[in-house]
């Protein structure tokens, strides 16, 4: 039997409508294209001339880990702390911690890319962790040192881009969980840098180990274990043109710029960040709403029904 086409559809519209094709000399269909999904938006603080206070949530979770009990008599209250500095072109990095009075709590690591007008935080929050230096060797490639403090110095790392610090990741200086901080670091290229652990005590061969790294700091090897501090000549000391300053009539971190020799304020951090007086918990999601079925209206009652005439009593 012959198949009779519909009205304006040709044999290759047919087939790329049955087969999802795309049509002859055109694009794919328009519902064939997947949606480009965009990644979610970091929250941004904006410099208005006052401290800006980054935020900080006493989830009961980290609470619980850190064996803090706040309480309205008692309340926890939470600072932060900012270590080291460094500008690349238009852009400012910042590392340091969030602690209580007895407790670090989560590391911090802010970025501006407008000389210090907006901020974001471009690596997530690590629990227990601080931030203490930070070293470009050129425009794209950099390093952030820092380690898990809670309970004790532990699980050296660093966090690595090659992109300017559009993105990072972190990379551990062991292959397992054991002791130590970085105590320093310097990179003279793109791949070779050192670095130095400090195990805290004395071993039975010393207190601390050099290491070297060819591949920008993805792996790590150890050189040497002393009870002298190595020194490294390409350690980072950071850009003398550049410096964080505790204000106490502000209580902040003023982040400044030295320009001849007058030093200009960009940006300021405020030190006390937060008060928790009870943890917060996850509010369980309440149950969708059920619509209960609408009740029919009843049935009108049907009107009486009259007997026939055949059936009526007859009259007296």
């Amino acid at each position: 039997m012959r198949r009779v086409l519909p009205l304006g559809l040709s044999l290759a519209g047919l087939l790329a409508a049955q087969f999802q094709l795309p049509p002859p000399g055109g694009a794919p269909p328009q519902e064939l294209s997947k949606p480009v999904e965009k990644p979610p938006e970091k929250p941004v603080l904006a410099n208005n001339g006052r401290p800006m206070v980054v935020s900080y949530r006493c989830a009961e979770e980290d609470m619980t880990w850190a064996g803090l009990a706040c309480s309205e008599d008692e309340p926890c209250r939470f600072y932060l702390e900012l270590a080291a500095v460094e500008p690349l072109g238009n852009k400012i990095f910042l590392a340091g911690n969030i602690h209580s009075s007895s407790t670090t709590l989560s590391s911090i690591f802010l970025a501006s890319e407008d000389s210090g007008k907006t901020w974001i935080e471009p690596f997530e929050r690590i629990r227990g962790g601080g931030l203490d230096h930070i070293q470009f060797v050129d425009f794209e490639n950099g390093w952030v040192s820092g380690q898990v403090l809670q309970p004790l110095p532990q699980d050296p790392f660093l966090l690595i881009t090659s992109d300017g610090g559009k993105t990072w990741r972190r990379r551990p200086v062991f292959g397992e969980s054991r002791g130590g901080s970085i105590l320093q670091f310097g990179f003279g290229s793109k791949t070779a840098g050192s670095l130095v652990i400090d195990r805290g005590e004395p071993g039975d061969s010393g207190r601390y180990e050099l290491y070297e790294t060819p591949n920008g700091g993805e792996t790590w090897m150890l050189r040497e274990i002393t009870d002298r501090q190595p020194k490294i000549p390409r350690a980072g000391t950071g850009n003398p043109d550049w410096r964080l300053r505790p204000d106490a009539a502000t209580k902040s971190f003023r982040v400044e710029h030295r320009q001849g020799e007058r030093w200009t304020s960009l940006a300021s951090f405020a030190i006390p960040i937060g008060t928790c007086t009870a943890p917060e918990r996850e509010r369980p999601q309440a149950p969708a709403a059920v619509e209960a079925p609408s009740a029919e209206p009843a049935p009108a009652p049907a009107p009486p029904v009259k007997p026939p005439p055949s059936l009526r009593k007859p009259r007296p």
